[in-house]
């Protein structure tokens, strides 16, 4: 008898708790999926929030976050930042709330390629290495010790032999593989190893990741993009073969890009922050600005810059992504552009390498085509690259997927570039990729799929936000 009443206390205990907790400090979406599941099933529910349902940290990591911003807020201001930009009126409200939210202001004088050959850039990358003589520093989400791996590795330490000073940050999950099997040998060889945001820990939840790619060669080349340092087939066996984007700049922003790399380290060692401000030298006319995202930022910075990019646009939106479940302002923002009268595209690929992700995604299509976004599913290789380019005078390349993962628990970043001619270089990939996609355009026939694939769909919407 006692224990028929003490089990739905408890039930009806821990529901109450989550009605009161959950939504607090959380997007509508990620509240309500997570209270579905708890209501449902309040034991199970809570015992999964308790590890994934927060992206906590803890109170000295977020405080050395903010001592991190006010150094950098301190930096631009002074004598070594000749290079602050203005940009036009059309785009000024998204520099400036880039640099409210991320800290880093536009900068001038720079020069960027976009490298959109797999085995291009990672020859590019080492050819770099190589010609560093004073530092390497390198951040990747995955440092993979396959034939890829090991050729980087192995540049990185023919540098470290010539003197310079090398740094390679590598997160604690994804390169979990290359930590166990490159890490060694790369300490041997005088090269400084760090893990970021190491699993097993009780410093942070376990699923909270470093998703950045970013390499600094001498502090004065810098790339950032979607591809990590892993062969081009994929490697959990999928059989699949990635598709990226990076972009390779010179210039003052690399000091930016610099600087987010140096405050991870910092992050996790308290050390080091004052070596992030470089002063590379103007090398052309590009305008750039960096932002970095992640869970010791209190705003989702990523998601409301991009927001602000589409709701400003006036003639042509394109949005590449291999993950679209984004939060409900994203998606207005794409359909207010449509509604408008924008032209508006979504390149996403044709294949899937996860399941529920993708049924959650194509929940999206519907309300997507009616409003006459046009949808181009990718088909030669799982694109994986990541960028969003608004008329012809502003994209944004970086590491973020359009899902609740980057906005809210990864560590990310992205570049701004408000700059035609990068822009008009991007929308030549985009354009190639959309040659080589299936169109949807019919609202109509896209409603004639299966009733089990709608199904399906609409029950995986239901936990976009913790996917």
């Amino acid at each position: 008898m006692t224990l028929a009443w003490v089990l739905p206390a408890i039930n009806w205990s821990i529901r109450l708790w989550a009605i009161w907790a959950v939504p607090r400090r959380r997007s509508p979406n990620a509240a309500r999926a997570w209270l579905l599941l708890i209501l449902v099933l309040p034991v199970v529910g809570v015992a999964l929030y308790s590890i994934f349902g927060r992206a906590y940290l803890p109170a000295k990591r977020r405080a050395r976050q903010g001592e991190a911003n006010a150094f950098i807020r301190k930096a631009r201001l002074g004598a070594g930042t000749p290079n602050v930009v203005e940009v036009e009126d059309a785009r000024r409200a998204t520099a400036m709330l880039a640099a409210g939210l991320g800290t880093f202001p536009v900068l001038g004088g720079n020069r960027a390629e976009l490298i959109d050959d797999y085995q291009g850039f990672i020859d590019r990358l080492v050819a770099d290495i190589d010609a560093a003589r004073e530092s390497v520093d390198l951040l990747f989400y995955i440092f993979e010790p396959d034939a890829t791996g090991r050729r980087v590795a192995d540049a990185v330490l023919r540098a470290a032999r010539r003197g310079a000073s090398c740094r390679v940050l590598m997160d604690g999950m994804a390169s979990a593989p290359g930590l166990k099997k490159l890490a060694p040998g790369l300490r041997e060889g005088g090269v400084e190893v760090l893990t970021l945001l190491s699993p097993g820990t009780f410093r942070t939840r376990r699923d909270l990741r470093n998703h950045r790619k970013i390499a600094v060669l001498d502090g004065r080349v810098g790339y950032t993009g979607s591809q990590n340092l892993v062969e081009a087939y994929d490697y959990k066996g999928r059989g699949l073969t990635y598709e990226d984007l990076m972009v390779r700049v010179e210039g003052p922003v690399v000091r930016q890009l610099a600087a987010i790399l140096r405050i991870d380290r910092f992050l996790e060692t308290g050390e080091g922050l004052a070596d992030a401000f470089l002063r590379p030298p103007e090398v052309g006319t590009v305008r750039a600005q960096a932002l970095p995202s992640g869970p010791t930022y209190e705003l989702e910075n990523n998601e409301r810059t991009f927001v602000q990019m589409l709701y400003g646009a006036r003639e042509r939106i394109v949005v590449t992504t291999p993950y679209f479940v984004p939060d409900r302002p994203f998606v207005d923002a794409m359909l207010a552009g449509a509604i408008r009268g924008v032209k508006v595209h979504l390149i996403t690929p044709f294949q899937a390498d996860q399941w529920l992700v993708r049924l959650a995604q194509e929940s999206y299509y519907g309300e997507l085509l009616a409003a006459g976004v046009k949808i181009h599913l990718y088909r030669p290789r799982f694109l994986h690259a990541k960028h969003i380019s608004v008329d012809d005078d502003v994209c944004a390349i970086g590491s973020s997927n359009l899902d609740m993962r980057s906005f809210a628990l990864n560590e990310e970043d992205m570049v701004l570039f408000y700059d035609r001619g990068v822009v008009a270089d991007l929308a030549r990939i985009q354009e190639r990729y959309m040659r080589e996609a299936t169109l949807l355009d019919d609202p109509e026939k896209w409603k004639e799929r299966p009733a089990l694939r709608r199904t399906a769909q609409r029950l995986a919407r239901l936990v976009d936000s913790v996917l």
